[in-house]
C-alpha cells in the first residue's frame, strides 16, 4: 500500500497566541474530519503535525487519519522555522518508505507551511537540508501582514497568503488544505501520478491570495 505522506508545519510561536492558534487547532480538526469522508483519502493519506515556536518537535507523527489525534497546542516564544525544515527532513527520512528496485515507497510528500511571521533562527541552513529531500510539492501560507511572502518564495515557489490571521481566514485555509490532500490522494490512487503544482489543486478561496 503506497501511502501519501502529508506533513503540516505550524507556527505557534508567541504572535499566534489566542484567536489564531484556537483556529488553527479547528481547523485541523475540520480538516481530518473532512479527510475521514473521503473514501481515497482515508486509504492514502497520512498525517504528520510539526509545530515550531522556540524549538521544533513533531507532535503528531505519520498517522493514517482513522487513527490520527490531534495533540493540544499552545502559542508561545519565538519563531524557529529554519528548525523545523531540518525536523521535516529528517521526518522523511525515518518515516516515507524510499522506492527501491524491489519495491515501490510512499508517494512523495506533501509539505504545508504556516507561519504569521519572521524566522528568528538559521532558516536557510534549514532550507539547504530540506532542499536535498524529495517532495511532490510544498506550499507555504503567509497568514497575515508579519509574515514575509518574500522569504517564503525561497523555501517553495507554491505560496499563499492570507490578509489577516483570524479565525476565518486561517479556516478557509485548512479547508483548502484538506481539498487539496483529497485531490492529490484521488489523482495517486486512480491515475498513479503525482500533483506537482499548485494549478493542479482546487483554486484557494477568496481569501488566500496566490503570491506570484
Amino acid at each position: 500500500m503506497r501511502r501519501l505522506p502529508v506533513y503540516l508545519l505550524l507556527d505557534t510561536s508567541g504572535s499566534m497566541t489566542g484567536e489564531p492558534i484556537e483556529a488553527v487547532k479547528n481547523g485541523v480538526q475540520v480538516m481530518i474530519s473532512s479527510l475521514r469522508q473521503n473514501p481515497q483519502a482515508i486509504e492514502t493519506a497520512y498525517i504528520s503535525i510539526i509545530t515550531f515556536d522556540s524549538e521544533a518537535k513533531q507532535i503528531v507523527p505519520l498517522t493514517d487519519l482513522a487513527s490520527f489525534q490531534m495533540v493540544d497546542i499552545k502559542a508561545t516564544g519565538t519563531t524557529s522555522l529554519g528548525e523545523a525544515l531540518k525536523l521535516v527532513s529528517t521526518c522523511i527520512d525515518n518515516e516515507v518508505t524510499k522506492t527501491t528496485a524491489e519495491q515501490k515507497g510512499d508517494w512523495k510528500p506533501l509539505v504545508f507551511i504556516m507561519t504569521d511571521g519572521i524566522p528568528t533562527d538559521d532558516w536557510q541552513s534549514g532550507l539547504v537540508e530540506f532542499k536535498q529531500r524529495k517532495t511532490a510539492y510544498t506550499v507555504a501560507c503567509a497568514a497575515g501582514s508579519a509574515a514575509d511572502s518574500n522569504l517564503l518564495k525561497q523555501i517553495t515557489e507554491n505560496v499563499v497568503s492570507l490578509d489577516t490571521a483570524d479565525s476565518q481566514s486561517i479556516a478557509k485555509f485548512f479547508t483548502w488544505v484538506s481539498a487539496s490532500i483529497g485531490v492529490t490522494s484521488t489523482k495517486v490512487e486512480d491515475a498513479g501520478k503525482e500533483v506537482t503544482a499548485l494549478g493542479e489543486l482546487p483554486p484557494p478561496p477568496s481569501e488566500l491570495n496566490i503570491v506570484t
